[in-house]
């Protein structure tokens, strides 16, 4: 007997009952973006290594036990996309859009790759909704792209989840307070995690994210870096909260938020999920980037973002009771005989001209046999074709759900109308 095939751990088939979410989330992150004037951007899965070991960071989760790699038969390492913020500061650089306009509105949606453990909400291949805006310095982008993300979730029916807000400050700021934050851990360093202790030296500030109860007790009383801020980046911050409490957008001041990439400065941001999805609760998150693009060789260009997984908008949506709109099938047209088959597949071939979903049998069945098959495709109604029919221009059209049958012509404009109208 031959091994059965199957999928790789952690990367999961999508079937209708999902795909369904992911089509309705995926429509209204377009609606509310193309709202707040974005345009698409699609990058590729393969990007070369070093721009992530240049971007995330080298200490960074990812660049370290996260990503996927490989190298092609020129010996070039590459790896598969593990986020997609620096794979769009790459095209833009590299297709030389920055220097002839140095303001960008971007958006993606695709699959990204982390070799993490897999567990509810954490998958080694999902899919993310980001948004890339280059060019404002002003603390009115980064006000403008929060209620944009606030748009997109309370869009999709997802209402009290406040966003967790922070500043990281400006670049100097944030390295100053991580040596403070690198001396007080380094004097309990017996006391932290596995992970905390690796991270100790080469990206201190993950830290502070750490959901180990002990770790955690132990950030609690660390230093904050508000306490390093100087005054333009308290001031940029206390702007960007004026901004949000002015458009009503519910936000929390989290002073221990960091994102785990080493590009983000300023502000930084976290919608969490209250339950559901354990400790991976992030549901979206993003923040300021300002020296990002420069570091790869870009112009000197200011830049703020987000991104969020559509598995873990999906699996909120599914504990909420939020259902995607129907989409069932419109119609099933049932052959009684061989003239009925005939004139049921050419009245489907017309319907389907006229964007209506009908399904028809192939396979010469019983009619008992369609109709079971009706039952099962969740049709919305059914049309027995005969000779009799066929003949005489006029069948019964019957709703499953309400088992009211009407008679009506055999038109596709007719059919269409009464599909439409129920």
């Amino acid at each position: 007997m031959s091994e059965t095939l199957q999928a790789v751990k952690g990367m999961n088939d999508i079937f209708e009952d999902d795909a369904k979410y992911f089509r309705l989330i995926e429509s209204k992150a377009r609606e509310v973006v193309k709202s707040y004037g974005y345009e698409e951007i699609r990058t590729p899965l393969l990007e070369d290594i070093g721009l992530f070991v240049r971007s995330v960071g080298e200490g960074s989760d990812i660049v370290e036990k996260e990503m996927y790699t490989l190298e092609d038969r020129d010996g070039k390492e590459l790896v598969l996309r593990p986020e997609c913020t620096a794979s769009v500061a790459r095209a833009l650089i590299e297709r030389g859009r920055l220097s002839v306009e140095p303001e960008y509105k971007g958006y993606y949606i695709g699959p990204m790759f982390r070799r993490e453990r897999p567990q509810r909400g954490r998958l080694r291949q999902f899919h993310q909704i980001g948004v890339e805006a280059l060019g404002v310095a002003e603390p009115t982008m980064d006000v403008e792209t929060m209620a944009m993300a606030y748009d997109l979730l309370t869009g999709l029916g997802l209402t009290g989840l406040p966003f967790m807000v922070n500043t990281l400050g400006l670049p100097d700021e944030k390295a100053a307070y991580t040596k403070v934050l690198e001396q007080y851990f380094s004097a309990l360093e017996s006391e932290l995690c596995p992970d905390c202790k690796r991270r100790l030296h080469k990206n201190t500030l993950r830290i502070l994210d750490c959901k180990v109860p002990h770790c955690a007790e132990l950030t609690a009383k660390a230093p904050k870096l508000w306490d390093s801020l100087g005054t333009e980046s308290k001031a940029h911050f206390e702007a960007v909260c004026a901004g949000l409490d002015k458009l009503k957008v519910p936000y929390n001041v989290a002073h221990r938020l960091v994102r785990g990439l080493d590009y983000y400065t300023r502000t930084v941001f976290e919608v969490v999920a209250s339950s559901g999805l354990g400790s991976q609760n992030t549901v979206l998150a993003g923040g300021r980037y300002d020296g990002l693009i420069e570091s790869l060789g870009g112009p000197s260009v200011p830049a703020f973002g987000f991104a969020s997984g559509i598995e873990r908008i999906m699996l909120m949506m599914q504990d909420a009771g939020i259902s995607p709109p129907d989409e069932s099938l419109d119609l099933v047209l049932v052959g009684a005989d061989d003239k009925g088959r005939s004139g049921a597949f050419d009245l489907a071939m017309e319907l389907r001209k006229q964007r209506v979903s009908v399904e028809i049998d192939l396979k010469g069945r019983s009619v008992k046999a369609q109709m079971r098959r009706a039952d099962r495709l969740k049709a919305r109604a059914v049309m027995v074709l005969g000779e009799r029919e066929i003949e005489q221009g006029k069948a019964q059209l019957k709703w499953l759900a309400s088992g009211h049958v009407e008679e009506i012509p055999l038109d596709a404009g007719v059919v269409k109308q009464k599909c439409a109208q129920n």
